[in-house]
């Protein structure tokens, strides 16, 4: 098969109506994906747009821009650029950081519904599926790039992933395709540079399909994958089908590598890192603790706790500022140190009001409609409401009068006092 049929058949493929965009660099890759993308267009109508990102890290970042638009302009093809600011920071590298940029680019820019192509190749996957096996990774990471798959709403893919670089070049060769080099492709002190131009090579000396076999891998690990994620679904659905809350009986009732698999995959469907291993392996350990244990295990951007005979698995909780206060008139939204809460409070009477809104000072009560005045940390128990969670209400008063309590993190009200509503937006 060509490799224009079978950049006509990814376009047949993506969703009917919806704009197709391409990332494109100025290598050859990407350059050769663009150029067979237009083709395609043009005997398949369809919108077509190219994105260039700007990293900034090297002299030669200008002449790829440059570039990519001589290319765009030579094929009618909108283009965007994004220039983005690349933090090496926080334990991710600077090749982490500047595909977090990277992505962080493609969200702003392509449009949710639309199909983003990615020019990786058949050596880009071996190399991937290598560095996976050597940082020891399970199946999941060994599984490398998929095809295609659903990313933030928009359909990613790889049209290109079964074709090698070899191909890749030949093809560019007889279309006279013009393309420019990075020269950070020959700085072997990265990791994958270093597969690509030392470790590679050598092995293909040996085994001629080398790079092949190990994207055969990749691709078998991603079946395996796959299955997997259906069993770590039955099981989730089979305790209640809530990612962000598991019951501990039934973790513990799975075997270990089973129960592993699940928090992977509950933490997957809620948008949190996966825990590294010996994070995994410690919360596992503490799994069986005595019911009114605090268990808390963090790793980066994200934290398990247990309460309840449940254990909640979330994003790093913020704590609330002690001495934070703020006016407001009632009227939504409500901008708190945890972000904006769209609620609205008034009184049943329809005179205009002026609120203090504090974080817990302690003994506060509110009065209630046929229940009389309440003990504020009653209420929070009463509302089912975790600790931690306890520790970041917002009490709003008015006058010397506690007239609501509400939980910015989940933008609700627990509590209003008697002539008093809340709303809260759905």
């Amino acid at each position: 098969m060509s490799l224009q049929t079978l950049v006509d058949d990814a376009l047949a493929q993506t969703p009917p109506g919806r704009d197709v965009w391409v990332a494109l660099s100025g290598g050859l890759d990407s350059s050769l994906l663009l150029t067979l993308a237009a083709r395609a267009c043009q005997r398949h109508p369809r919108g077509l747009c190219a994105l260039h990102v700007h990293h900034g890290l090297q002299a030669a970042a200008d002449d790829f821009e440059a570039h990519c638009r001589r290319l765009a302009r030579q094929l009618a093809v909108p283009l965007s650029v994004e220039r983005v600011a690349v933090d090496p920071g926080g334990g991710r590298g600077l090749e982490g950081a500047a595909r977090e940029a990277r992505y962080a680019a493609f969200e702003r820019c392509v449009t949710a519904g639309d199909t983003l192509w990615l020019a990786q190749h058949r050596d880009d996957q071996a190399e991937t599926f290598l560095l996976a096996a050597l940082r020891g990774s399970g199946v999941r990471g060994l599984a490398a790039m998929p095809a295609g798959r659903d990313w933030q709403g928009r359909e990613l893919g790889r049209p290109l992933l079964g074709v090698s670089r070899a191909d890749l070049e030949a093809e560019a060769e007889r279309l006279e395709l013009r393309w420019i080099e990075d020269p950070s492709n020959d700085d072997v002190t990265l990791d994958r540079n270093f597969l690509r131009r030392r470790v590679l090579p050598q092995l293909e000396t040996r085994w001629p399909r080398a790079g092949a076999s190990l994207a055969r891998s990749a691709t078998l690990a991603g079946e395996a994958d796959t299955l997997l994620a259906e069993l770590a679904e039955l099981d989730l659905q089979r305790l209640g089908g809530d990612p962000e809350r598991l019951p501990i009986a039934g973790l513990t009732a799975l075997s270990p590598p089973r129960c592993r698999l699940l928090i992977r995959h509950a933490c997957v469907l809620i948008g949190l890192p996966t825990p590294p291993a010996a994070r995994l392996a410690s919360l596992l350990d503490q799994l069986e603790a005595r019911r009114d244990a605090e268990v808390h295990i963090a790793w980066p951007w994200a934290e398990a706790r247990r309460w309840n005979a449940e254990l909640y698995l979330m994003a790093t909780v913020s704590d609330m500022p002690s001495d934070w206060s703020a006016e407001w008139d009632g009227r939504a939204p409500l901008a708190t140190p945890l972000g904006e809460a769209r609620v609205g409070l008034s009184p049943h009477s329809t005179r205009p009001v002026r609120l203090r809104v504090a974080t817990r000072r302690g003994g506060e009560r509110l009065r209630l409609a046929g229940r009389g005045s309440r003990d504020l940390k009653r209420l929070l128990q009463e509302a089912g409401l975790p600790p931690w969670e306890r520790q970041r209400v917002l009490v709003v008063h008015h006058g010397d009068q506690v007239v609501a309590v509400m939980a910015p993190s989940l933008a609700r009200w627990l509590a209003c006092a008697a002539g008093w509503s809340g709303l809260s937006e759905a």
